[in-house]
């Protein structure tokens, strides 16, 4: 499934990665107030080179990338992820 977020990041990710016991442990992680567990989701979700992508789209001009940041398009993603494909 292809999405695009709203600043313009575009990534192909099959939608069955939501069937996993680790993705909901580690977002329960989240939830639970853990950022730590920003990289466990962002992994689990993107796979290492599209969450490479992700950062460097992200990046700002002192070469960081602000997590709040990553927890929007993270958030954008999964909704894009949880709704039906539209025909």
């Amino acid at each position: 499934m292809q999405i695009t977020t709203n600043s313009g990041f575009t990534c192909d990710i099959d939608p069955d990665v939501l069937n996993s016991m680790e993705l909901v442990d580690a977002l329960a992680e989240l939830q639970s107030g853990n950022r730590l567990a920003y990289p466990a989701v962002s992994l689990l979700i993107l796979g290492k080179e599209t969450r490479a992508k992700l950062y460097d789209h992200l990046r700002n001009e002192a070469g960081r990338v602000p997590p709040d940041a990553v927890d929007r398009e993270l958030t954008e993603i999964l909704r894009a992820l949880g709704k039906p494909a539209k025909n």
